[in-house]
């Protein structure tokens, strides 16, 4: 898990086998260090928990530091991000082409500490991206950031997901869910109960949502024991995307940059859950796992 070289090429070796296309950006000049091969390079640092450029470009090789310079792999890592996005999905794809199972959740992310956030200017550029203050219930904090919200199948995989500013109730993220499944089981946690949303996504795309009752319900009835179960998987998810690709660190200082790496470090979690399966025939959630 170590030698970045070796992890690089596993990974570049996968990413070629997805798609076909090196170069995703239009240049006028042949840049010396490919569009795919930036990316295999990005992915392999979120795998190895280099959560810094500064440290990047130490643990890289001689060959691949004399083909690109740190301010020029930010600048196009973040022109990439509808590149890797569509290779998220693809590696998704692979997994959740039969799924009929989901689980839907969200995890808080701080820009900055709560005594920073007046005079912070982080990903500030653009009302509608800037970050705002919420609470994560949780967690029992108020914080200031951003709120992910993502579903996964019931195996462990991110099928989709998306970020909002820290004060937006979960509950407006079965909008997207309605506009991207259909015919399935969703399984939520009681911040997504909601009568009218369960059975408007019923009766537009036969989306059945999952959600324990409150006990002081009418006709309280204890969720089932298979489907409480399940729905800890993404919980697991995002302590693995907070441990190992430290989700909740922030370097970034535009909303661009921010949301490239949050994606960077999805893409990254799904790839290697596809080596695991694709490659080695083991527990796609194994993360912490050597894959050369």
């Amino acid at each position: 898990m170590n030698n970045f070289k070796a992890n690089y090429n596993k990974i570049l070796e996968v990413l070629k086998s997805i798609t076909e296309k090196e170069q995703f950006l239009k240049q006028k000049r042949k840049p010396r260090l490919k569009d795919i091969e930036l990316i295999a390079m990005n992915l392999t640092a979120e795998y190895m928990s280099i959560d810094s450029e500064c440290q990047l470009f130490k643990e890289i090789s001689i060959d691949l530091k004399n083909k690109i310079e740190r301010s020029v792999y930010n600048r196009r890592k973040r022109k990439l991000f509808f590149a890797i996005a569509f290779i998220r999905n693809e590696l998704s794809n692979k997994f959740n082409e039969f799924e009929n199972y989901f689980v839907v959740d969200s995890m808080p992310l701080e820009v900055v500490k709560l005594a920073r956030s007046s005079s912070s200017k982080i990903c500030k550029e653009e009302f509608y991206s800037s970050p705002n203050r919420g609470f994560c219930a949780s967690q029992n904090m108020h914080y200031y950031g951003y709120k992910i919200h993502a579903v996964s199948s019931i195996e462990g995989v991110f099928k989709s997901f998306d970020i909002s500013k820290a004060s937006v109730h979960d509950i407006h993220y079965l909008k997207d869910i309605k506009n991207q499944f259909n015919e399935c089981v969703i399984l939520g946690d009681k911040r997504y109960l909601s009568a009218d949303y369960q059975l408007d996504l019923f009766e537009s795309k036969q989306i059945k949502l999952e959600v324990p009752m409150r006990k002081n319900q009418q006709n309280y009835k204890k969720q089932t024991f298979i489907f409480r179960k399940k729905r800890k998987r993404i919980e697991t998810l995002f302590s693995q995307l907070f441990d190992q690709f430290m989700i909740r660190r922030n370097y970034a200082k535009s909303f661009q940059g921010f949301k490239t790496r949050i994606l960077s470090k999805l893409t990254s979690l799904t790839i290697i859950q596809f080596i695991n399966k694709f490659v080695f025939d083991r527990n796609i959630n194994n993360i912490k796992i050597s894959i050369i």
